[in-house]
């Protein structure tokens, strides 16, 4: 029994990153355009690029399915090990692993999304108010810029600031330790794989969202 749960925490991360690394917006933009998405716009697969290719629904569709993949990893991860103890972390690890998953997907040689759509999965089930703020903030930044980039990017740095916030103003959480650390590893993640919109938008050649 003990051996057989030693080996949950490994199979859960394993799930989680197989998981993440599904390629929604590659598979749709295939269905319904037959071409490559790797090789349109940014060359990304997350929703944006998407619609910019297959339209709007097609891009929807893969906003959808993107964040669902990142809240079932959380999900699975709270069934499989709770949520008590030391557990916690291993769901932390799990939803650092599902973003993994999405940027760097084994399927397409490490070349995939953005990971914003997976993360908003993945904070709507560990801490849906700190999401709502967020997405204020990203959707008063997208219709005042008509950056969407810029949007995603603002909005990530937000979050880990909003959960130090939350920790300072109202009454303490106690699952803070790993709440601070899953915002500030996935504001990484996220920002890294926003490297070279980063670049576009300091040299004035970004796209706009129309």
């Amino acid at each position: 029994m003990g051996a057989g749960y030693s080996m949950k925490p490994a199979v859960l991360l394993i799930l989680s990153y197989l998981l993440g690394s599904i390629p929604f917006g590659y598979l749709i933009v295939r269905m319904r355009a037959g071409a490559d998405i790797r090789e349109s716009g940014s060359g990304g697969t997350g929703a944006t690029n998407v619609s910019r290719r297959a339209g709007k629904t097609a891009g929807a569709l893969t906003l959808i399915l993107d964040a669902l993949k990142g809240a079932a990893a959380v999900v699975i991860a709270q069934r499989l090990v709770g949520w008590s103890g030391d557990h916690h972390w291993w769901i932390v690890a799990s939803a650092l692993a599902v973003l993994l998953g999405h940027i760097f997907p084994v399927w397409l040689r490490f070349r995939g999304g953005k990971g914003v759509a997976t993360g908003v999965g993945v904070f709507v089930v560990l801490m849906p108010e700190i999401v709502l703020l967020a997405a204020l903030l990203f959707l008063v930044i997208v219709l005042s810029t008509r950056y969407i980039s810029l949007g995603s990017i603002v909005s990530t740095i937000a979050i880990p600031i909003l959960v130090l916030l939350r920790q300072a103003m109202h009454e303490p959480q106690p699952d803070f330790p790993e709440m601070i650390t899953l915002a500030v590893a996935g504001a990484l993640l996220i920002i890294f794989a926003h490297r070279e919109n980063i670049a576009r938008l300091l040299r004035g050649t970004e796209n706009r969202f129309r």
